[in-house]
């Protein structure tokens, strides 16, 4: 029986009527008015957990969560779900993800108690080169500058990983998973808090014809809260892969489309029409590590998320963190001494793993990470963590690159009990800004190192054709020791997606909070670097704590977006417990 988690009250779920039901997929709901755009202006509302005993979702944007909960209400399975709130993602929340972009999705399936994980992290053009991002000069160029236009767009790889996982999982036809988001396309949406705050923040967008037409009105100035925004185009496009499948995305009209934007917008890109139609998404094997007595199972390469949370739980485990308790200075302290460590070898060994094999058997033993957690002193921080050395690991210079925070996650329990923890990016905010037929074009050839190699070692995350950039990205799934669901959670948030997600387990496993709280609790985490506090929360006040343990300390606004389920079974009965990340605009919805 799974007794970590407290009791949760019940909260009254919505009715809706079927005309409601209806609406639901074309304007925003009431809770959308009161969410706080993600920025400096902190935290929404304070929330309560969602419970339901049917199947929940959780997601960034309202909308995309009531249309996840409708499908689920017409027997969709959690893929179905997850399929068509990604599709209307791409449209009310394009500044993070979307149908240009790539995703990992981890699947459990209640039957069998199967955990299986997709890959549809983008590629580098088969013309991409490792020192395509370097100046005259032979140094990296400007991150702005390599991160707009058509150079910086790899190979779109997200509808083929859906594609792969439907085929897998899905119940409900493929094109009625598209039918919302393309009636909201083609009706519009009300521009949420968020999304005009992120335009208003993002003045380049008016560089390029495509989101200067979308985003701004004839004054150019960014279309205001509440004005109905829609979009036939994407609409059109939608269409076209809901009758096509993934490859009507990647053939054709819509192919060429993509690849004339990538060479007429900004500096002209290497994507080709054989690129796209060579891509191919990947079922790998999951990354799993213990704690405690669960079993926490993510992505593996291209993505550091699964191996790196798996590392710092493995580290965090040799310690009471119940003891310790939330927000204190000791338990900050473990977690980002686990996190320096963690990082240091992320930058020293993982990359794509079909060009740079990952040793992960080493870096997940427990003998191993026994030995690294005996280098965290409980009286005194590190410093600078260096990676641990495994005997014939191949010589390449670690990589720091560091991917910016603009991406999404949504998690999903179905009726049947399957889930899925699916978190996808077109890498920095509006991608590459290059709008094409109504969607925007990833920027993630920018998370591969911009320099290739330090002296004469080449970089373990440099530019190679058909090569994955590695992702932060940690889509994750936590089992019991029968291999019993326990939660499905993850983030965005760039590299600290990572303690993110370690932290939220942590609160739920050993903190006992609900999903809720667990997401909501205020971040403290260290990347092998500063120990960063989140600003006006309450973890501010371990300050003075760490500075005498050594530690350096920051302040930063945390731009999480945590959404999680968890599974609780008490006396027969088994209740799913929901939570948002209050820093975003999202919702858990369930029956």
């Amino acid at each position: 029986m799974f007794t970590g988690l407290p009791d949760v009250p019940r909260r009254p779920f919505r009715v809706l009527t079927a005309a409601l039901a209806a609406l639901a997929f074309a304007s925003v709901p009431a809770s959308a008015q009161r969410a706080q755009p993600e920025g400096p202006s902190g935290n929404a509302a304070p929330r309560t957990a969602v419970v339901a005993e049917r199947h929940m979702v959780s997601a960034a944007n309202p909308i995309a969560a009531e249309t996840g909960r409708q499908i689920l209400r017409q027997g969709g399975s959690a893929v179905d779900a997850a399929i068509a709130m990604q599709m209307v993602l791409t449209l009310v929340e394009p500044q993070s993800s979307g149908i240009g972009g790539g995703a990992f999705l981890v699947h459990y399936a209640a039957e069998g108690r199967k955990i299986e994980t997709y890959d549809g992290r983008e590629t580098a053009p088969a013309a991409a080169r490792p020192a395509m991002f370097l100046d005259a000069e032979g140094k990296p160029m400007p991150f702005a500058q390599a991160a707009m236009g058509g150079h910086a767009v790899g190979v779109p790889g997200l509808l083929r990983m859906l594609q792969m996982a439907h085929d897998d999982h899905g119940r409900l036809p493929w094109a009625r998973l598209f039918e919302p988001a393309m009636r909201l396309a083609t009706d519009g949406f009300a521009i949420s808090p968020r999304l005009h705050q992120l335009v208003s923040d993002t003045l380049q967008l008016k560089e390029f014809p495509g989101t200067r037409a979308y985003f701004f009105d004839a004054e150019q100035n960014p279309k205001p809260v509440g004005a109905r925004l829609a979009n036939p185009d994407l609409a059109e496009t939608l269409r076209i892969v809901a009758n096509g499948g993934a490859p009507a995305f990647y053939n054709g009209g819509l192919g060429r489309a993509m690849v004339r934007a990538a060479q007429e917008n900004g500096r002209p890109g290497t994507l080709t029409v054989d690129d796209l139609k060579a891509y191919k998404a990947v079922k790998r094997e999951p990354v799993c590590g213990a704690y405690r007595q669960y079993k926490v199972c993510g992505m593996g390469p291209p993505s550091s998320g699964g191996v790196a949370v798996a590392q710092m739980l493995g580290i965090a485990e040799r310690f009471d963190m119940r003891q310790l308790g939330a927000n204190s200075a000791a338990s900050v302290h473990v977690l980002a001494e686990a996190g320096r460590l963690a990082f240091a070898d992320r930058a020293r060994y993982i990359a794509d793993a079909d060009f740079e094999p990952a040793p992960l058997a080493r870096l997940l033993d427990k003998r191993y990470l026994a030995q690294r957690a005996k280098l965290v002193n409980p009286d005194r921080a590190m410093g600078r963590a260096e990676p641990g050395r495994l005997p014939r690991a191949a010589l390449r210079a670690p990589d720091w690159t560091s991917e910016l925070p603009a991406t999404t996650h949504l998690s999903v329990v179905d009726g049947a009990g399957n889930a899925v923890a699916m978190t996808s990016s077109i890498e920095q905010a509006f991608g590459s800004r290059i709008l094409v037929r109504g969607f925007l074009l990833n920027n993630h050839m920018t998370d591969f190192a911009l320099r290739p190699a330090d002296g004469e070692v080449p970089n373990i995350n440099r530019i190679e054709p058909g090569k994955r950039p590695r992702s932060s990205m940690a889509p994750t799934v936590v089992v019991d020791k029968d291999g019993r669901l326990v939660m499905t959670l993850g983030s965005p948030g760039g590299p600290r997606i990572i303690p993110y997600v370690a932290q939220a387990i942590v609160a739920a496993l050993d903190w006992g909070m609900d999903m809720q709280r667990a997401v909501a609790l205020p971040h403290a985490l260290s990347m092998n670097g500063p120990t960063e506090l989140e600003r006006d929360t309450a973890v501010v006040a371990t300050a003075a704590e760490l500075r005498a343990l050594g530690h350096e300390v920051t302040f930063a606004n945390h731009t999480s977006g945590l959404h999680g389920i968890q599974v609780v079974r008490r006396q027969g009965r088994t209740q799913l417990v929901g939570g948002a990340d209050p820093r975003r605009e999202g919702e858990a919805l369930g029956d």
